[in-house]
């Protein structure tokens, strides 16, 4: 079976006021001190007022899901001890006049350094999916098949309709914010490793990017592990949503190495339509019309339909297909993490959607 892990960015926020709260060294510090917690599962992000968890290699969707509220638990009880709250949400709903200080660390000094105010605006969080690959020529192969799919993963996870105590007309503002960097969005098309290389190098020789961590890439090689990381999903009010998509992502990472070791040809779609599929889905969610595989615009439920399809095989393999699905029509039922939070907000503004944001945050 095809391991994976997950990574979740949270925003501390202050409980009276909403705005996010420079405690992440004290709140990683705290939480590492617990009993269920090791030190490298919480882990420090660009800006203070942000804290990064990530779950040990799984097997099971049931094992991440234990792994994220076991370490959600424990960086929200660390932050309520220190003052603050815990908020599971793509992008703060209200930013503060002041911009928030950058954790000491020398890259993200100089990211400060190149990219002054877009680093000040950060006050974004994802959740990145790893899946295990047999090798990096592989990962080139499912990254070239799995690419068409990312704008209809990121539908499926909008998180971030608020900014600046206001609607900003998106599902995923946090898509938006994160386009300003001089590499974001889907990957192109590889020819092969040495084209996926080659490029990546030329990227930092001109400049583009400080380092290889920079390839902000909706879907990318880890430098790090033996996996292609998914980053395009905001981070999910309720874990076990994160679960639904971490089950989703190694389904269509495992359809992917089938179909490569089946000599099947990689789907074909332009960057610029890929680019304007990702742009809508990151507008409307699952409110309104998507941009298939193809990039024919079609309902959203068609769309689901035909990725449920894709990967059912697989998700059959990997003993997910109950849990995956039926996590899948609750939040069709439910809505987004983003319609949630424009609910609350048409019902009772910044304080209603906040309320919300901090108690889903520590659900299952």
């Amino acid at each position: 079976m095809i391991t994976f892990g997950v990574e979740e960015e949270y925003l501390l926020l202050d409980p009276a006021t909403g705005h996010p709260v420079p405690r992440a060294e004290e709140v990683r510090a705290a939480a590492g001190l617990a009993p269920t917690v090791e030190a490298r599962e919480v882990q420090s992000e660009l800006l203070q007022a942000q804290v990064e968890v990530a779950t040990p290699v799984c097997l099971a969707l049931e094992e991440a899901g234990g792994h994220l509220l076991r370490l959600r638990h424990a960086v929200g009880a660390a932050a309520e001890e220190l003052g603050c709250r815990l908020a599971a949400v793509a992008a703060a709903p209200v930013t503060g006049a002041a911009p928030m200080p950058v954790t000491d660390r020398p890259r993200y000094l100089a990211m400060q350094t190149s990219a002054g105010q877009l680093v000040d605006e950060q006050l974004i969080n994802g959740m990145h999916v790893h899946v295990g690959v047999p090798d990096r020529e592989v990962g080139v192969a499912v990254l070239n098949r799995i690419r068409v799919w990312l704008p209809t993963l990121l539908a499926l996870s909008v998180n971030s309709p608020l900014w600046d105590g206001r609607e900003t007309g998106f599902a995923s503002w946090r898509t938006l914010v994160f386009s300003r960097w001089p590499v974001s969005g889907p990957p192109p098309h590889f020819a092969d490793l040495d084209d996926y290389e080659s490029r990546a190098k030329a990227l930092m020789a001109a400049g583009a990017v400080l380092d290889s961590g920079q390839l902000y890439w909706h879907a990318r090689l880890s430098e790090r592990y033996p996996t292609v990381e998914v980053r395009c999903p905001d981070v999910q009010l309720r874990a076990d949503d994160a679960v639904m998509l971490a089950g989703i992502v190694r389904a269509l990472v495992a359809t992917a190495i089938r179909e490569q070791k089946d000599g099947k040809p990689a789907p074909q779609c332009p960057d610029e339509l890929l680019h304007a599929a990702t742009w809508r889905a990151a507008r409307d969610g699952l409110t309104g019309m998507l941009v298939d595989p193809a990039g024919q615009l079609r309902a959203c439920g068609d769309i689901l339909s035909d990725l449920t399809r894709h990967i059912g095989p697989a998700l059959e393999a990997n003993g997910d297909t109950r849990e995956v699905n039926s996590l899948l029509h609750r939040l069709l039922r439910q809505g987004t993490g983003a319609d949630r939070q424009l609910q609350a907000f048409a019902e009772g503004g910044i304080p209603a959607a906040l309320d919300l944001i901090t108690s889903q945050s520590l659900l299952a």
